[in-house]
C-alpha cells in the first residue's frame, strides 16, 4: 500500500525511492510487525483474561503444566493482525504470491479461530470436529494449490527441486497440485502439534520464515539466482515482505509467550503460521527445505503417528507422552531445557538448508 505512496513521492523527492527496494521494505516489514506486536499484545492479553478465554489442561500430562489452567489463550489472533497490516503496508498489492499466501494464512486462521471458539468460548471441549476441520483444511489447501498452478507461467513454477543437487529438478505437472496441498496442510497440523511449550513452536516458525524469506530473495533475483544456479522465478522476491512481517510479529509474540508465558497463540495462530509456511515454501520451490529446517515439526508429528500406530497394532506405546517434547518433559527435563534444546536443533537444521543454496 505504502509502496503506490511512495512511487508517487518520488516523483517530487528521489529520495522516497529508497522505500522501493524489497530489502528495506523487507526490514520496514519485521519492524512494523514487531510494535504492532508491541503495541496490541497488552490489550489482547487484558482482554482475554477479562472474558475468562484461558487455557484448559490435560490431568493426564505433566502435572507442572496444571499451573497453566487459565492462561489466556487465542493470542494467535495477535500474529495475524501484525502479519496482515505490515504486508499490506509494505509490500506490492499487485503481487499474485503475495496475496495467495496471505490469504491461506487468514483463512487457516479462521478455521483455528473457530475450534479455539468452540473450546473456550462455548465450552465444547471437542472443539470444532475433526473431520470438519480437515475438511476446510482440504478446501482452502487445495484453492491455493489450484491457484498457483493455474497461474503458473514457467515451466520451473511447478518444478520439485532435490536440494543439494544442480540440475535434479522433477517436473511435476498436475501432479503439484497434490504436493502443493500436503505441503500446506501438513505443514499446518505439525506446527499445531508442536504448539505445546512455551514459546516451543514460536521460534522454530520465525527462524524457518526467515529462511525461506532468503529463498524468496535469491529465487526472485535474476543475478544471484543465475550465480547459485537455482531457478529464477519472476515475483517470488516479493515474498520476501511477507516473511519479514511473519519474523517481526513472532518475535513480538515471542515477548509475551516466553517461559512462562502470559498468553498462548492457539489454533487461531498455530494452524495459520504452519499454513504460511508451507505455501511459502510451495512458491519458492523449496518443499524438500522445508522438511529439513522444519525437522522439530516432523519429528513432534511422527512421533504422535509412531505412539498412535504402535498402540493400536500391539497396545503398548512407544514413548511415554506424544507429542514428543511431551516425553522429554516426562523424562525429568525441565520445560526451558527442552525449548531450548529444540531451538537449537532448529537453528541447526535451518543453517543446513540454507547451505543448499551454496552446496549443488
Amino acid at each position: 500500500m505504502l509502496l503506490y505512496l511512495v512511487e508517487y513521492l518520488a516523483q517530487f523527492d528521489p529520495g522516497f525511492t529508497v522505500f522501493q527496494y524489497l530489502t528495506l521494505r523487507a526490514i520496514l516489514g519485521v519492524l512494523t510487525a514487531l510494535v504492532i506486536s508491541f503495541l496490541v499484545g497488552p490489550i489482547m492479553i487484558r482482554r482475554l483474561t477479562r472474558h475468562q478465554i484461558g487455557q484448559t489442561v490435560r490431568d493426564d500430562g505433566p502435572q507442572s503444566h496444571l499451573s497453566k489452567a487459565g492462561t489466556p489463550t487465542m493470542g494467535g489472533a495477535l500474529l495475524l493482525v501484525a502479519i496482515a497490516i505490515s504486508t499490506l503496508l509494505w509490500s506490492d498489492l499487485s503481487n499474485r504470491y503475495v496475496w495467495i499466501i496471505l490469504i491461506v494464512t487468514l483463512l487457516f486462521g479462521v478455521i483455528g479461530f473457530y475450534d479455539d471458539y468452540k473450546k473456550l468460548v462455548l465450552q465444547d471441549p471437542r472443539g470444532l470436529a475433526a473431520k470438519y476441520k480437515y475438511l476446510w483444511q482440504s478446501v482452502v489447501g487445495l484453492g491455493a494449490a489450484y491457484a498457483l498452478y493455474v497461474t503458473a507461467v514457467a515451466p520451473a513454477d511447478t518444478q520439485l527441486i532435490i536440494p543439494f543437487f544442480k540440475d535434479l529438478v522433477i517436473d511435476l505437472g498436475p501432479w503439484f497440485v497434490l504436493l502443493t496441498y500436503f505441503v500446506i496442510v501438513g505443514s499446518s497440523n505439525a506446527v499445531n502439534l508442536t504448539d505445546g511449550l512455551d514459546g516451543l513452536a514460536i521460534m522454530p516458525t520465525v527462524l524457518v520464515a526467515g529462511a525461506l524469506g532468503i529463498f524468496a530473495y535469491v529465487t526472485g533475483h535474476a543475478q544471484i539466482s543465475n550465480y547459485l544456479l537455482i531457478p529464477h522465478l519472476s515475483g517470488v522476491g516479493e515474498v520476501v515482505v511477507f516473511c519479514g512481517a511473519l519474523v517481526g510479529a513472532g518475535l513480538g509474540f515471542l515477548w509475551f509467550n516466553a517461559y512462562p508465558a502470559q498468553v498462548f497463540m492457539g489454533d487461531v495462530g498455530a494452524l495459520a503460521l504452519g499454513a504460511a509456511l508451507g505455501v511459502v515454501a510451495v512458491v519458492v520451490r523449496q518443499e524438500l527445505v522445508l522438511v529439513i529446517m522444519g525437522g522439530v515439526f516432523v519429528m513432534e508429528t511422527v512421533s504422535v503417528m509412531l505412539q498412535v500406530a504402535s498402540f493400536k497394532l500391539t497396545g503398548r506405546r512407544i514413548f511415554r507422552m506424544a507429542p514428543l517434547h511431551h516425553h522429554f518433559e516426562l523424562k525429568g527435563w525441565p520445560e526451558p531445557r527442552v525449548i531450548v534444546r529444540f531451538w537449537i536443533v532448529t537453528v541447526i537444521l535451518v543453517l543446513i538448508g540454507l547451505a543448499s543454496l551454496k552446496i549443488r
